[in-house]
């Protein structure tokens, strides 16, 4: 009897672009990231597929992400696991499951952010904060002036409510074309802030 390998499962169901085919300042990008983290995310070479998207997705992504505000690193990442469960994208969940496990220093978090926010150990602040993300996520329709007085009585500011929508929207296009293309997470990944 042979032993069976599983097969390789591509990372997006489209075509993924060669680095050296790519336009210097993505291929940069990427080198950069790779530098940095000893591995490439896979959704850098999904997303190269386009490179003017790439540019413009990135570009978002940092102005959220990494601008200085009242919502830490950790508490965006919360964000988008949070919503990112609702959404079921295994590759969001999984990278920036990563992400928040480092950045909050908790192994036991992203976890449960993922299954049910409302029963991880978080604030009552942040629980505020997730239930707002998730409203925007899931019916963004439905938001009223509630829910900003909500987020005001724990000392979030209008422009934290809107750093809160616009990353919870921002995921949801991150959400579904990561469904879309198929695209999976890196095994690195999994084991990245547990140990």
């Amino acid at each position: 009897m042979t032993e069976q390998t599983a097969p390789a499962h591509p990372i997006s169901r489209f075509p993924v672009p060669e680095l050296a085919e790519l336009p210097e300042d993505i291929r940069e990008r990427i080198l950069a990231v790779q530098e940095k983290s000893g591995f490439v995310p896979n959704v850098f070479l999904a997303l190269a597929h386009r490179p003017e998207e790439f540019r413009a997705f990135f570009a978002y992504h940092d102005a959220l992400m990494e601008k200085p505000a009242n919502l830490t690193k950790a508490e965006r990442e919360m964000i988008v696991v949070a919503t990112s469960g609702l959404n079921q994208c295994q590759y969001c969940v999984v990278a920036h499951g990563a992400i928040l496990r480092i950045r909050a220093k908790d192994p036991l978090i992203s976890d449960q952010l993922a299954t049910n926010y409302r029963k991880a150990d978080i604030t009552d602040r942040q629980r505020a904060m997730l239930d707002f993300a998730v409203k925007v996520s899931q019916e963004a329709y439905a938001v009223d002036e509630s829910d900003y007085a909500a987020l005001h009585a724990h000392g979030f500011t209008d422009e934290d409510v809107w750093d809160i929508a616009g990353i919870s929207a921002f995921f949801g296009l991150s959400n579904r074309l990561a469904n879309v293309t198929g695209m999976r997470p890196n095994p690195e990944f999994h084991s990245m802030g547990r140990g």
